[in-house]
């Protein structure tokens, strides 16, 4: 190459980087104009010609568990499988074969969605008839996530599976009544409604801007990240509850009852560590329950505890009048009182000089009112007050009945003395299994609970807070009447039937008449019978309340006591109690 062509090719490559910096230097120029001298402006007009979109995001609502950690409801991701097919119809009659024809693909979906062939191609071909341009046909709701991975790996373009969260209950029915369930509509029932600020999860959020294109703007993306629900800790025991669940059905089904329940307390620390029923509900299909069924019958039903409400009546007159279990009246089996109130009891016998502790045992509603005139109305009416008689209990699951107690201006001739043996008033099975817990408790009454905890998302665990004990009666004057009810449970009707080898149990049993809601009076041979007790009697630990509305095979409170016995023994197996090695004292004569 000649010098001169050096020269000019050498002036043309300096014109040409010449040229690409001047480009390069209007390209800089322009961009720090745009960034940062004009890059208020900018945004403005950018957010005036862009769109504004914002996605939820939605969080995991929480599970329930029970005092050992076992699960009891939880959030499950599921899939709902949909179809395009005018889709599926184009590339079925398009020019180019699919890999899959739709007669196969039909096949290979039913196979993982349970279905069959048919039954997919019916789906399709329904909605195509209807409408030659439908796009949308559901063929399966409720898909797992293996099936939904399994139908994603088909690769069928007309294919698409919506995922949703359900409340998922593994153990069944087993405490269904107590979790609840969370209806269609969205209502809740049970714990998922008492304990929904704990359980129901934040909302998070996604924010971005677009251009008209629909194009994401760089940079406008902002993320507000949904927080999970908190976990939920029942008092519970699952196992415990599973066993108490099969034997009431079973005890329900025996005595031809309408419906039973067992409602179990720790003594020194007044959890409820079970509250099983029969009918009872299966929170996964709530629908397949009578709605009657689907509530907790355990704190809803109230009724009139009868002779288990006597120890109530004891209790108030060895506080205020300072009777002792050797305190003696004389009664019949039939008396009319001066007030014109005429007592029945249950069998019938001469007259007796109950001492307090035999009117205990025999259950004679004349001796008991008998006691109850050793003090006031008003002292009766404070008691069984102080005992927690209608108010529900610091639970407040619900749909909780409160119980009824009349105001003492309202009581009649009548009833004046009914209350002294648990009539015209009533309370539910927590209720009179809170009185005897207190008896148990030395006389200390600790206010019940069903819930453990609140853990949240992050780990922060929320205690219930400790419940306040309040003495209700005197150490020493609990101490006689704790060794009355063991008394009961020894020389009473049905000791034979509540017999716990190895363990001093202290128990008493109670019938009840049913009212009538359209007359208010009592139904004939119609009753709601109970029992509660607690054990070991030396060393009092748990109670135990069971309840059956209107046994048919036998129709007095002894139906209760082979339910009573089995669930007592369950009980102190569960929790390793060690028996009684503590000889009971003398028994206490019925009679003066």
């Amino acid at each position: 190459m000649t010098p001169r062509a050096i020269r000019i090719r050498r002036r043309r490559t300096v014109v040409a980087l010449a040229v690409i910096l001047a480009v390069v230097v209007g390209f800089f120029v322009r961009l720090v104009d745009i960034q940062v001298v004009s890059a208020a402006a900018n945004v403005k007009d950018s957010r005036e010609i862009a769109f504004g979109a914002t996605t939820p995001l939605d969080g995991t609502r929480g599970s329930i568990v029970d005092a050992n950690g076992t699960v009891l409801a939880q959030s499950q991701t599921v899939y709902d499988l949909q179809m395009d097919p005018k889709v599926m119809n184009g590339i079925e009659t398009g020019k180019t074969p699919p890999k899959l024809s739709w007669a196969q693909a039909a096949d290979k979906i039913a196979a993982i969605t349970g279905q069959t062939g048919d039954e997919v191609r019916t789906i399709a071909a329904d909605a195509l008839a209807a409408d030659p341009d439908s796009q949308y046909a559901q063929i399966k709701k409720g898909l797992s996530t293996d099936q939904f991975l399994k139908i994603r790996a088909l690769g069928l373009s007309y294919l698409h599976s919506e995922p949703r969260s359900i409340r998922v209950y593994p153990n069944g029915a087993v405490a269904g009544n107590l979790l609840g369930f969370i209806a269609g509509n969205g209502d809740r029932e049970g714990i998922e409604e008492a304990q929904n600020a704990c359980l129901s999860p934040t909302k998070g959020s996604e924010s971005y801007l677009t251009g008209n294109d629909g194009v994401v703007i760089p940079g406008s993306m902002t993320t507000k990240p949904a927080v999970d629900g908190g976990t939920v800790k029942l008092t519970i025991d699952t196992e415990l509850q599973w066993y108490l669940q099969q034997m009431m059905m079973e005890e329900v089904k025996t005595q031809g009852a309408k419906a039973g329940t067992a409602t179990v307390i720790e003594v020194g620390t007044g959890k409820i560590r079970a509250a099983a029923e029969y009918p009872t509900v299966d929170p996964n299909d709530p629908g397949a329950s009578a709605a009657a069924d689907r509530g907790s019958r355990v704190f809803s039903t109230s009724f009139e505890p009868g002779s288990t409400g006597k120890a109530i009546t004891a209790a108030t007159v060895m506080q205020d009048a300072g009777a002792t279990a050797a305190t003696s009246v004389t009664a019949s089996s039939h008396e009319e009182f001066p007030n014109g109130a005429v007592i029945n009891d249950a069998f019938e016998h001469p007259a007796y000089d109950y001492t307090l502790a035999g009117a205990l045992i025999d259950s004679s509603n004349v001796a008991l009112s008998k006691f109850g005139d050793l003090v006031t109305d008003q002292q009766r009416y404070d008691e069984l007050v102080k005992f927690g008689v209608g108010k529900k209990t610091a639970i407040d699951f619900p749909g909780e009945a409160d119980g009824e107690i009349h105001p003492v201006k309202d009581w009649d001739y009548q009833s004046h003395y009914t209350t002294t043996f648990g009539q015209y008033y009533t309370v539910t099975a927590p209720q009179i299994g809170s009185v005897y817990q207190t008896i148990a408790n030395g006389g200390v009454k600790i206010p019940l609970s069903l819930v453990e905890s609140c853990t949240a998302q992050d780990g922060t665990v929320t205690e219930k807070a400790a419940p306040k004990p309040e003495r209700i009666l005197d150490a020493g004057l609990d101490a006689q009447l704790s060794r009355m009810i063991e008394n009961v449970a020894v020389q009473g009707s049905v000791s034979d039937s509540i017999k716990i080898p190895g363990y001093r149990v202290a128990a008493k049993t109670g019938t009840a008449q049913k009212p009538d809601p359209t007359t208010g009076a009592y139904k004939e041979g119609i009753y709601f019978t109970s029992m509660v007790g607690y054990a070991p009697a030396d060393h009092p630990q748990y109670v135990v309340v069971v309840t059956l509305d209107e046994p048919t095979r036998v129709t007095s409170s002894a139906a209760t006591a082979p339910a009573w016995q089995k669930a007592m023994t369950q009980v102190l197996k569960t929790y390793r109690v060690q028996p009684s090695t503590v000889p009971m004292e003398p028994l206490l004569p019925k009679f003066k």
